[in-house]
């Protein structure tokens, strides 16, 4: 008869989230597989029996993406959108992870820099692209200035309401403990931060592939936008949803990504 020593009790429940963790991490998988398959199929049916008009079949549009591959359209095109939602991304989200910090920290900085934010998040960065043309011309300039501001507002807000609702009882611990300001920001402040400062990294992320699109819209000569927009005139609908599933299919993997980092990041949070 074994003997259950009580070391064994203790290292039983770790035993069993080791054997648990691969099914948890290969059901989103399967499920997510199915759902794709499924997706697919619905679309297949719909486009055959002529319920919507003008819908192209999963096989049209994957040979048109064939051919766009083959003759380097798709890559150029994703390569040019990429580039700017990269840059015009990671300068919004430079400057508003500093500027959000010092708004939740400093009363002074919140009320002078807050009316400013809350004015410009109210105007939809679409609706700024038109000026942006005008004042910065047609270049890659205004493009990149849209997409940085449709990530900027979306992550300062984020960040600002992450030092805000920061638990003041870690603060004032800290400081019955002998711990500068500089010390609680950085090991208090900062970390209980970053889970909110990544949300709105991964918001951002939507609104600048949102922007980029629109804004290649207007003086582009290459991008997936610009693609959409010259295949519409033509009524190339296989090659719109090239560029529509190409956009999707990016964003996904690059909000994978920054889910990922967050998991990394905050792995002290407790997850469900």
């Amino acid at each position: 008869m074994a003997v259950i020593t009580p070391l064994d009790k203790a290292a039983a429940p770790a035993q069993r989230q080791q054997q648990q963790q691969p099914r948890r991490t290969v059901r989103p998988l399967v499920l997510g597989g199915l759902a794709l398959a499924a997706g697919v199929a619905a679309w297949a049916v719909v486009a055959a029996l002529g319920l919507v008009e003008n819908l192209p079949t999963p096989a049209a549009v994957a040979s048109r993406a064939g051919t766009m591959i083959a003759d380097g359209t798709l890559a150029s095109d994703t390569y040019a959108s990429l580039r700017r939602v990269f840059i015009g991304y990671a300068l919004g989200v430079v400057a508003a992870v500093p500027v959000g910090f010092l708004m939740g920290w400093y009363p002074v900085v919140r009320a002078v820099v807050e009316p400013y934010i809350q004015f410009f998040r109210t105007i939809p960065p679409l609706a700024l692209i038109p000026l942006a043309v005008v004042l910065l011309g047609i270049g890659e300039v205004p493009k990149i200035a849209v997409i940085c501001l449709a990530s900027f507002m979306a992550c300062v807000v984020a960040s600002f309401q992450g030092v805000v609702d920061v638990d003041r009882t870690l603060i004032n611990a800290a400081r019955v403990l002998g711990a500068s300001d500089r010390v609680i920001f950085a090991k208090v402040v900062v970390p209980a931060s970053t889970p909110f400062i990544l949300v709105g990294m991964r918001i951002g992320l939507g609104a600048s592939w949102a922007t980029v699109v629109a804004a290649e819209l207007i003086g582009a000569q290459e991008g997936l936008g610009y693609r959409m927009q010259k295949a519409a005139t033509w009524f190339d609908m296989d090659a719109i949803f090239v560029s529509l599933i190409t956009i999707g299919v990016l964003g996904l993997v690059m909000d994978r990504l920054l889910l990922l980092a967050e998991r990394r990041l905050t792995g002290w949070q407790e997850r469900r």
